[in-house]
């Protein structure tokens, strides 16, 4: 929509914090995916306030909003440190996940995570399938054009960044209730800014954007195997081996900047005011 949003990081946070303490409270978890991505969509309307409707600097304003969510998530949490969730069945598909090879690989995720792939089909469609697909991208590349046919931009900004907050709210969710089922401050540990980076990497498609994910997921879980196997390279060189991809893959895109701007909205990053 032509909104950049750098505080998918305070989002994630703060959508961990709220799955975590309602899922702690009632055992349940779907209501915590449900908060946690309510908590999402609420901070990204709070940064469309700002950025849409004051016509604030994007850029500043998403920085903000990643601090205001770390130092947030971090009161909340407070009663929670330390705290774990409950053990849960096993997750997976029964009867596929033990199958020699390919049952870990494929069939012994939680159910989240096969939503998530069918989520990424669901936006490709939307975005290139139908017509208000073809608005939203419209309203990206020119809002002075799509305002002119009488589309209300604002509006669509404001629900393109709410879903977006939504998205990065189950993610948070996600990590603090299924991958490490406790809470941790700071557990996001930077992957509201790898997400901005695949953005980047995959030249605003979704479809690349999954393959982006799981070559960086990809390096997280080799550096877990290579601990988990004793390999002679300290802890904190392995841990910082998903961030170093990320920085060497950003670097070698940026020395051709014609990838960098392929499909990228012409007006990201621009204010857009209908009275002006």
């Amino acid at each position: 929509s032509g909104v950049v949003n750098l505080g998918i990081e305070g989002m994630m946070l703060v959508a961990a914090i709220v799955a975590f303490a309602v899922t702690h409270a009632t055992h349940w978890y779907a209501l915590g995916f449900a908060a946690g991505a309510l908590a999402g969509a609420l901070l990204a309307i709070v940064f469309a306030g700002f950025a849409v409707g004051l016509h604030t600097n994007q850029y500043a304003t998403g920085l903000a909003l990643a601090l205001f969510g770390a130092g947030l998530s971090a009161f909340i949490g407070l009663p929670y440190s330390g705290e774990s969730l409950p053990a849960r069945a096993a997750d997976g598909i029964a009867g596929l996940r033990e199958l020699p090879a390919v049952g870990a690989m494929l069939f012994s995720h939680h159910a989240l995570v096969y939503a998530s792939w069918a989520l990424v089909g669901g936006v490709a469609w939307f975005l290139y399938r139908t017509r208000w697909g073809l608005v939203l991208r419209a309203v990206g590349e020119s809002p002075e054009a799509a305002h002119a046919l009488g589309y209300p931009v604002r509006a669509i900004r404001v629900a393109a960044l709410a879903f977006g907050g939504a998205c990065a709210g189950l993610a948070g969710a996600y990590l603090s209730t299924i991958y490490t089922p406790l809470w941790a401050e700071g557990m996001v540990a930077g992957r509201g800014w790898i997400a901005l980076a695949l953005v980047v990497f995959a030249t605003w498609r979704p479809a690349r954007v999954v393959a982006g994910a799981y070559l960086f997921g990809g390096v997280t879980m080799l550096q877990l195997h290579l601990q988990g196997e004793g390999v002679q390279i300290p802890s904190q060189i392995m841990s910082m081996a998903p961030y170093l991809a990320t920085i060497a893959v950003l670097a070698l895109i940026s020395r051709n900047p014609r990838w960098i701007r392929m499909n990228m909205p012409a007006s990201l990053g621009k204010p857009f005011n209908p009275n002006a």
